[in-house]
């Protein structure tokens, strides 16, 4: 497994090693070790898949303040898959960065603690799977809107199907203090 890092501290991409042969490849998605080994030492608590139709927009959604580490992957289609720092009194706050994901390519995208995460499909249907790092709490779901001009996403789509949640989320800028992660995490 290659670790990119990226622009956002704790974003990382991942280029898992692939073994292909005539009979098709294998990969690993995921062993603690090696991630360890990577400087990644997380606990997963809970697996997710989710199918999108095309120019399908989800997010940008995070969790406080029982947050969730992601780490996602495209197992069939395309995705534009989107990671926003959140964390109050960071020096990259409200930055984001961007990251094709796709069933050809095979890369991994891990999304700590602290960040909002959205996705848009880019052709035809997407099929996303992401591992947790805490369980899901109703009662603690956020969002930002995912065409905040604050934050001003380049979105390579020009039209896109939100669920009406997702079309309503507030800006960031409007959401309180106490909402948001803090950095550096105070526990």
């Amino acid at each position: 497994m290659k670790l990119q890092t990226t622009a956002l501290p704790g974003v990382v991409l991942l280029e898992p090693v692939i073994h292909a042969d005539s009979r098709g490849f294998f990969m690993e998605t995921w062993h603690r070790l090696t991630f360890a080994g990577l400087g990644l030492d997380v606990t997963f608590v809970q697996d997710n898949l989710a199918e999108s139709r095309p120019h399908v927009l989800r997010g940008l959604h995070y969790q406080y303040p029982r947050q969730q580490g992601k780490l996602v992957q495209t197992l069939r289609g395309e995705i534009f898959d989107v990671a926003v720092d959140i964390r109050t009194g960071s020096p990259t706050f409200g930055k984001w960065e961007a990251f094709r994901l796709s069933a050809q390519n095979r890369r991994l995208l891990y999304i700590p603690e602290g960040f909002a995460h959205g996705y848009c499909v880019l052709g035809d249907t997407a099929l996303v799977s992401y591992k947790c790092t805490e369980f899901y709490a109703p009662g603690d779901e956020g969002g930002i809107v995912w065409n905040d001009p604050a934050l001003a996403i380049q979105w390579p789509i020009r039209q896109s199907f939100l669920s009406a949640k997702d079309q309503n989320l507030p800006r960031l800028r409007d959401i309180p203090a106490d909402r948001l992660p803090r950095f550096p995490a105070t526990g």
